[in-house]
């Protein structure tokens, strides 16, 4: 039983050095071929490879399963269903959407060993860059902080996902993986803090790269994401922390609002103005079916979200999940956004086009990350090798959770202020007497509208307190849905260490 252990959890990450490409900009490297980890890390170009190696963890989307983040969360939210062919097509994404997880059914498996292999591999590689001479201090010092801003990432998505995960910040013996036990989830975000912090700190993180380093950490990168976590801990006395933070990000001078809403999700416009961290794919690998699971690199999500055997102008066939809800759509009747969230079906038909209508249809689907026919890999498999770049963070998000925290402590004045910016950029009329718990209800409302479809509505439905009310209707329910069941392999496997979270 350990072996199998073993075999399923670190194996790969023990052979972490047989490093793949990565595709664009500086995550592009050819592979380098199998070496001992003994005998790795020596120089400062393999070490290098380390950190790419913790990077292209980001992209994985293949780890048992179908486990791309945005296309679960949008599932889970009230902005999309699940799809697909029909319920049996992927049913841990069903289970999802309808909240009928059990320790067996659900994504919970492939994102749990998706992150653990991520923060195995910034473990890896902080030890061996500690441990290596003759290293330029400046490299040394950028990319620790890079390491840690990616540990912290993953240890994020894991507390949320999960709230009750073993915190592990060093590669651990055999003989000790068995013994790891859940860490309070204060535990795990003030791990979070420390490596964000840590990273901030460190002056030789810069605050822009070159294009040929597009996609690094930047400064702008881990405080935003800092005062993102502060704000999602529901500390009501961290709330002016977290908008200070928040201050720093929009006006350090970097980064503004797209004048055209359009632009944001253009293949054309990746790294845009508004962009603060994005999570990097490519179509140049040639990927096919042989090699799935993490290894084409590209963006699943896009060929989920297509429309089922399309044809007609414009985009690319895909497989139809998510479909977007009626209620999203009649949310998000006479908003300017709309046109750029929302594909009507039923308009593309009028113009002659046709699909297969999937399970859960609505005649509505994704537009920001809808393929594109001109963007179809030339090679490989193309439903495989979509280049689209997720925006994981853009400025936008930022400037509304900053008007949250401001509004949480008590500056209503900034807080609307920063709503009216996210407004006014798309030719909405500002607010101007909206205050106490109603302007807190705007600046929900403005999330919902202005990042629809793009993962943050679960999330924010949670931290929020308001799942219930807005999803007790597809099965949620409080005191157990919050989170995901911890995986019942993992548990069976760690002999007792482990425990199942709350009503599973």
């Amino acid at each position: 039983m350990k072996n199998k252990f073993i075999n399923k959890l670190f194996l790969l990450l023990i052979a972490s050095i047989v490093f793949a490409s990565c595709g664009k900009d500086f995550l592009e490297l050819e592979p380098r071929g199998t070496q001992l980890e003994s005998s790795f890390y020596q120089t400062q170009e393999e070490l290098f490879q380390g950190l790419v190696a913790t990077y292209d963890v980001l992209q994985w989307g293949g780890t048992n399963g179908w486990t791309m983040k945005v296309g679960l969360l949008n599932a889970a939210s009230d902005d999309c269903f699940a799809g697909g062919s029909d319920a049996s097509d992927q049913p841990s994404w069903v289970a999802f959407d309808g909240f009928t997880l059990d320790p067996f059914l659900g994504p919970q498996s492939g994102l749990w060993n998706k992150y653990y292999s991520g923060i195995y591999r910034a473990n890896l590689f902080l030890e061996k860059l500690e441990e290596a001479s003759g290293i330029e201090d400046t490299f040394k010092a950028r990319t620790a902080a890079e390491a840690k801003f990616l540990r912290a990432f993953f240890y994020f998505d894991l507390v949320r996902f999960f709230e009750n995960v073993p915190l592990i910040t060093s590669t651990l013996a055999a003989d000790a993986i068995y013994t790891q036990v859940q860490a309070k989830s204060s535990d795990v975000y003030a791990q979070i803090e420390q490596d964000l912090n840590d990273a901030r700190n460190t002056f030789e993180l810069p605050s822009t790269v070159p294009p040929d380093e597009l996609g690094r950490v930047t400064q702008g990168a881990v405080t935003a994401l800092l005062g993102k976590v502060i704000l999602y801990q529901n500390d009501e006395s961290r709330m002016a922390e977290a908008a200070s933070i928040f201050d720093e990000v929009i006006n350090a001078g970097i980064y503004d609002l797209e004048f055209d809403y359009a632009n944001i999700f253009s293949s054309d416009n990746e790294f845009g103005v508004e962009s603060i961290f994005e999570i990097q794919y490519a179509a140049n690998q040639r990927g096919g079916w042989e090699n799935f699971g993490n290894g084409t690199e590209g963006n699943y999500d896009v060929q989920f979200f297509g429309m089922r055997d399309y044809v007609g102008p414009i985009y690319a066939n895909g497989w139809s999940f998510c479909p977007v809800t009626e209620e999203l759509v009649a949310f998000m009747q006479n908003d300017p956004r709309a046109e750029h969230t929302i594909i009507d079906g039923n308009d593309l038909k009028q113009q002659g086009a046709s699909y297969t209508e999937g399970y859960q249809n609505t005649d509505y689907f994704i537009k920001k990350y809808a393929g594109l026919q001109d963007d179809r890999a030339t090679d490989g498999e193309p439903a495989l090798n979509w280049d689209y770049n997720v925006r994981e963070i853009r400025l936008a998000d930022v400037i509304l959770m900053a008007a949250e925290a401001y509004a949480r402590s008590g500056n209503d004045g900034q807080a609307r202020n920063y709503l009216n910016r996210i407004r006014t950029r798309v030719g909405l009329q500002p607010f101007t007497n909206v205050s106490g718990p109603a302007l807190l209800d705007a600046i929900y409302s403005e999330r919902r509208l202005e990042l629809a479809t793009e993962g943050h509505r679960f999330f924010d439905l949670v931290r929020t307190g308001r799942a219930v009310e807005e999803l007790g209707d597809q099965g949620f329910q409080a005191n157990k849905n919050e989170v995901l069941p911890i995986p019942q392999t993992e548990i069976d496997i760690s002999e007792g260490n482990l425990i199942q979270n709350q009503g599973y």
